[in-house]
């Protein structure tokens, strides 16, 4: 009831907007996830089943939320994130967290049959996942989170892989194996890994050394020459009214959502689609890549 007497109560909330002019990342984590791997038995060191599940589901989140840019994904872990000109819900934290992560937990549950058809999820054990957003204030520091992140999926998955190897194949339990370990270099585990076990470390699988990164597939650029350049700062330029937000938002929806497992941390990748830094979209690619429905 508009101007009762209970209204007061509203001034105990809280602003909570971010910054403008910034990139905005949300990124969400499984809550327990070793303990629910473990009780579904996923597959060491990794298990495609719960990374393609996991890819599924931030696609439908890409596709609910065509203001999204791009997102990175590794384990248990996503980065959705928001050009610096985003101004979906105002900016406000609480609504852009808590928007995907429902979305994403909604999709993961949803589409939890597809990947583990024998499995089905119990009420003991049921996944959920938890969410916060950051702020960084130009593109180069942006590409220094995504390359955070991408480095960190290498040396994690170089370590689980030379673990659980000695683990399951080496006979070794876990404790020897993380006494052997501890303060070894990534040249010691390729190492152990080789000689051991026969495996070449560099002939895994890209999503397991990679990641997963998701983005709109426009045409590709042709591969320049020169460093990057630093787009242009949205203090520099107008920002979108709501009427072009709603037009590119439009057009955003028409263009599929690929993942892909490439370097992200190389000039490359960055330069080839330079939309995902402008934040404005590309041309339509002539022929459509392999993508995720």
């Amino acid at each position: 009831m508009a101007n009762s007497k209970y209204e007061y109560v509203k001034s105990f909330e809280q602003p909570d907007v971010l910054l403008p002019n910034t990139w905005i990342v949300v990124r969400i984590d499984g809550r327990g996830f070793h303990k629910l791997s473990d009780y579904y038995g996923f597959i060491k060191p990794n298990d495609r089943r719960a990374l393609d599940l996991m890819n599924a589901a931030a696609v439908g989140v890409m596709k609910d939320l065509p203001d999204l840019c791009i997102a990175y994904g590794i384990s248990d872990e996503y980065s959705f994130a928001f050009h610096p000109n985003c101004q979906l819900f105002e900016r406000r934290s609480a609504k852009l967290v808590t928007t995907i992560v429902s979305t994403f937990t909604a999709h993961y549950i949803y589409l939890w049959g597809t990947y583990f058809p024998d499995t089905p999820l119990q009420p003991a054990a049921l996944p959920s996942f938890d969410g916060r957003a950051v702020m960084y204030p130009n593109s180069r520091i942006f590409r220094d989170y995504m390359s955070w992140r991408q480095v960190d999926c290498h040396i994690n998955n170089l370590y689980n892989t030379t673990f659980w190897s000695m683990v399951l194949q080496g006979g070794m339990d876990r404790r020897e194996a993380e006494l052997e370990l501890k303060g070894t270099l990534s040249s010691d585990k390729n190492e152990i890994l080789f000689k051991r076990f026969g495996i070449n470390y560099n002939n895994e699988e890209e999503i397991y050394k990679k990641g997963s990164v998701l983005y709109r597939q426009y045409q590709l650029e042709e591969k320049s020459d020169s460093s990057m350049q630093e787009e242009t700062s949205p203090l520099q330029e107008d920002m979108p009214s709501k009427t072009q937000q709603e037009k590119i938002r439009k057009l955003r929806r028409k263009v599929q959502v690929v993942v892909d497992h490439v370097d992200i941390i190389k000039d490359e990748f960055w330069e080839r689609r330079p939309w995902i830094l402008s934040g404005k979209p590309g041309k339509l690619p002539t022929e459509a890549k392999e993508v995720v429905a």
